[in-house]
């Protein structure tokens, strides 16, 4: 079966935003293009939002993706930030859905994990990994553009499958499959470990 596909790939956010588009050809990944939505000079909330929408909905538009991935908020001690990151992923949402391009969403470790293998890396180490992956030329002064292009490749790796439809994959059986000692007796998991 050939696979052909865009993905775009958003880091949100209320400041500046990042983006990723990349074309996943018969296993081999080429960035389109990558960058960042500049919003801090916007004098409201509402005018940030509507920028989001309307940028991404150009790229939209413009590149033709058949998928989109988005970062999902990470919970966070301010509110108010949280509140704010979350309307801007929503919006990015609502243009994905306007298009009729279906989304998903994956956890900043997962992000990081999927690119360089610890969902503890730096920005800086995604970033670099990107280098090698994408054929990423130079590493961008706002690595927000970095984080955007990360989550379309996690897209990729995960084979679509982000924090919506995980419940289809990690079902109980699906653990139990994964983890045969978890659900064994003290006794038994001591045979299998010894093995």
């Amino acid at each position: 079966m050939v696979e052909d596909k865009i993905i775009l790939g958003i880091d949100p956010g209320t400041s500046v935003l990042g983006y990723g588009i990349i074309h996943a050809q018969n296993k081999n990944l080429k960035m389109l293009t990558y960058g960042v939505i500049h919003l801090s000079k916007l004098p409201t909330h509402p005018d940030k939002l509507k920028r989001i929408f309307e940028r991404i909905d150009g790229l939209i538009k413009e590149y033709k993706p058949d998928e989109m991935a988005i970062e999902a908020p990470f919970f966070g001690k301010n509110v108010q930030s949280m509140l704010k990151l979350g309307r801007a992923q929503g919006v990015c949402i609502a243009a994905s859905l306007k298009n009729n391009i279906p989304f998903e969403e994956y956890s900043p470790r997962r992000i990081k994990q999927a690119i360089t293998g610890r969902g503890a890396a730096s920005k800086e180490q995604v970033a670099g990994m990107l280098q090698t992956l994408v054929g990423l030329k130079e590493i961008p002064k706002l690595l927000d553009a970095t984080d955007g292009l990360a989550v379309a490749v996690c897209h990729y790796y995960s084979k679509g499958i982000g924090e919506h439809n995980k419940s289809k994959v990690n079902s109980w059986e699906a653990f139990i499959k994964e983890n045969p000692t978890k659900n064994a007796s003290p006794e038994e998991r001591n045979k299998k470990t010894k093995r």
